[in-house]
């Protein structure tokens, strides 16, 4: 008799690991399969020897760079907001005491030709080196009326409808300059492009305060990072999916889905069907159900060194918004080191990363990369994008989006969400566990 489950997933990229582990504890039998012989996917974390091979490398790392093994080098650069949806995820699972976390300790923006740290309360506004003192007056009013906003209290709306008002009024209300308006929208608001600013501004103030929420929790930034890398994040909930009695394979050889009456059935492996009623996957097993949407491009360098003014931080992020260089999307650029378990002692990884926008990448992030100074190793990865052609309620086949090029896991919430929500027809509920302070293990 061919065995069957309710579930095969395809792939153990986070979004894969995440939608297992919420299945598993639901009850569902599930088989969690991946061609490679490692966990993680796209956003795996290797070692310095991996990382060679996977590049292509055929020459060894050199001994100035220490023990390979000291290294987990994320594929894919993404901080969590410490007050946001990825980390109730998280909180949520239970898959917080198979991870520690440190904070990351600064957040940057590129502004004229600087690197400057985020304002993000009013007194920051009012202290930054950014802005004249009118405008770090404008800033500050604007942040006050974020922060005192309230739908439920038409009192404190000054007569504006959030459903209905595009940001680009609210900029105007305050009369911020353009270079003010950018660090809003990008450095606080994380978006990554400016179609936001025709949008309702009710999105844009919910995201500004989860950073201030996020700063407020821990101070010095918004961001945490798992110790031993991302790759951690995928082991973590493959854990919480074998307890409920998730199946994973690695190296397993994938050949195709199988459909009856234009329906998935299952997964044929190795010349054999194995059964299941739903078929779940990254965009990497299903070349004819997804769309290219562009490319992004992620360029990993080794530093034997701290990034320039970030006060020596052992971890960073800097966003350079899009007007800065004249783009249409931002770049950014994350460092973190042997602080987090990543690197060997004295050493950093840095990660520049955009969507392109010409036939030259390298080029695009140019004055990026500037900006880490001297580098001992460098290893390019142009990734296309890929989103899924269908919701999969028809054929019972669920593909999740390909990772952004933004540095923060929020869009990777949106995705398991709108997962969850298209699976099981239900809206995944982060209710009923309040959130535990995950750092408390790891800071001094």
């Amino acid at each position: 008799m061919e065995e069957s489950y309710d579930v095969i997933v395809l792939g153990t990229g986070l979004t894969e690991c995440i939608i297992s582990g919420l299945l598993s504890v639901e009850g569902k039998k599930v088989l969690h399969l991946d061609n490679n012989e490692f966990y993680g996917g796209e956003c795996a974390s290797l070692n310095l020897a991996q990382l060679y091979e996977k590049f292509g490398k055929t020459d060894a790392p050199s001994e100035s760079f220490g023990r390979p093994r000291d290294y987990n080098i994320d594929l894919v650069p993404k901080f969590s907001m410490s007050a946001g949806d990825f980390v109730q995820i998280l909180v949520y699972t239970d898959v917080t005491k198979y991870l520690k976390f440190k904070q990351i300790e600064g957040s940057f923006v590129y502004q004229d030709g600087k690197i400057v740290k985020v304002p993000a309360t009013e007194k920051e506004a009012l202290t930054t080196s950014i802005f004249s003192l009118s405008e770090k007056n404008n800033l500050r009013k604007l942040f006050e009326f974020i922060q005192k906003y309230n739908i439920d209290d038409p009192s404190t709306t000054d007569g504006l409808d959030w459903e209905k008002v595009p940001m680009k009024d609210i900029y105007k209300k305050f009369n911020l300059e353009n270079s003010t308006c950018d660090l809003c929208g990008h450095a606080l608001a994380l978006y990554n492009d400016d179609t936001y600013l025709d949008k309702p501004f009710k999105e844009t103030f919910q995201k500004i305060v989860l950073y201030m929420n996020s700063v407020t929790r821990y101070g010095k930034s918004p961001f945490i990072y798992p110790l031993y890398g991302l790759g951690e994040l995928s082991q973590g909930f493959a854990r919480l999916s074998a307890i409920y009695g998730g199946t994973y394979m690695l190296n397993a050889n994938v050949e195709e889905v199988v459909y009856e009456n234009g329906v998935a059935s299952g997964v044929k492996i190795d010349g054999k069907v194995t059964k299941a009623s739903t078929v779940i996957g990254d965009p990497s097993y299903f070349k004819n159900k997804v769309q290219k949407k562009g490319q992004a491009i992620r360029a990993i360098y080794l530093l034997n060194h701290p990034l320039a003014d970030t006060n020596n931080a052992d971890s960073a992020q800097i966003i350079i918004p899009q007007k800065q260089l004249n783009r249409q999307h931002d770049i950014y650029v994350t460092c973190v080191s042997n602080a987090h378990k990543v690197a060997a002692p004295e050493h950093y990884i840095a990660m520049v990363s955009t969507i392109i926008e010409t036939d030259n990448p390298e080029e695009e992030i140019a004055e990026a990369v500037k900006l880490l100074g001297d580098y001992e190793g460098k290893f390019i990865e142009i990734s296309d994008l890929y989103e899924p052609l269908a919701d999969g309620t028809t054929d019972h086949v669920f593909i999740s989006k390909s990772y952004d090029a933004t540095s923060h896991f929020e869009t990777v919430s949106d995705d398991v969400k709108n997962l969850y929500n298209r699976i099981t027809g239900k809206t995944l509920s982060l209710e009923g566990k309040l959130r535990k302070d995950i750092l408390e293990e790891d800071e001094e």
